[in-house]
């Protein structure tokens, strides 16, 4: 039911109560329903039908209404999304590339190609560039929620990342779709791609394995690997945006969040308990 037409009910469904009963009563109740009864159960009459679909067509009018918002807000939140991938775009990743050219033709004028400092800064550099370019897909990228599949986007990230960075990856995942709520899928899969970017950064390995299960009570989550990665000294003293990024989304969400070094692996652990 449209819009207009709901307003039209609600304008005229007590004129046409009145009317169908003031017709009914005179037609066929008159010899059992006296006038002054009759002028009693009038309003009654009108109030409880006029009641009963003017509710049913209120919820509708409000439904309609709140879709109308949600949609907006939704159209506004996308139009500031592409706003914002747009700047980026224009802005810091051209000139973080402007700047990757000069410097490999400043290393190439001064003979730095094997200077460790000087590729050192150039990694540095890439890695930058590249947060920001994912940064821009993950603005212009705004999934339908009503399609949206948390494995299958976890085995599409798995692919992304074999094929983009030539690692790895292992995946077992045991977590069903119905455990997560929407925003635990989205918040979970932000620290699933911080901490797999810690170890493309960090941890000098093409190996890692991403591994979840669910418990009694919750579910746990882990991202492993074997690279150099931290100390648990370094662990504990790292002051690192990326881990604390993965830290304050644990929090927000009341999960647990560890980051550890077990023999020679490096195990980033995600748990939510029930309460």
């Amino acid at each position: 039911m449209k819009y207009k037409q709901i307003k039209w009910l609600i304008l005229f469904l007590p004129t046409i109560t009145i009317a169908l009963w003031e017709y009914i009563r005179h037609e066929f109740l008159l010899s059992y329903i006296n006038m002054e009864m009759g002028n009693i159960l009038s309003p009654i009459f009108v109030f409880i039908v006029t009641f009963v679909f003017l509710r049913h067509l209120f919820s509708i009018l409000e439904r309609m209404q709140e879709e109308l918002r949600v949609a907006k807000a939704k159209e506004a939140a996308r139009g500031e999304r592409e706003k914002l991938a747009r700047e980026l775009h224009d802005g810091i990743a051209q000139s973080l590339f402007l700047v990757s050219v000069k410097m490999n033709k400043f290393g190439r004028r001064n003979h730095l190609e094997h200077d460790a400092d000087f590729q050192k800064i150039k990694q540095t550099l890439q890695h930058v560039h590249e947060d920001t370019r994912q940064a821009i897909t993950n603005l212009k990228y705004v999934p339908d929620e009503a399609a949206f599949s948390w494995t299958e986007t976890i085995y599409q990230y798995v692919t992304e990342l074999k094929r983009q960075h030539i690692m790895d990856v292992g995946l077992e995942w045991e977590i069903q779709e119905e455990t997560l709520s929407s925003k635990e899928k989205v918040e979970l899969f932000a620290c699933i791609k911080e901490a797999v970017m810690n170890v493309i950064k960090h941890a000098k390995t093409n190996q890692v394995w991403i591994v979840a299960w669910e418990i009694d009570d919750g579910w746990i989550c882990q991202i492993k690997d074997l690279g150099s990665g931290f100390t648990n000294e370094a662990i504990h003293s790292s002051k690192g945006y990326g881990l604390q990024i993965m830290k304050d989304r644990a929090r927000d969400m009341e999960w647990g969040f560890t980051m550890k070094k077990i023999d020679n692996e490096t195990v980033v652990q995600i748990k939510k308990e029930g309460k």
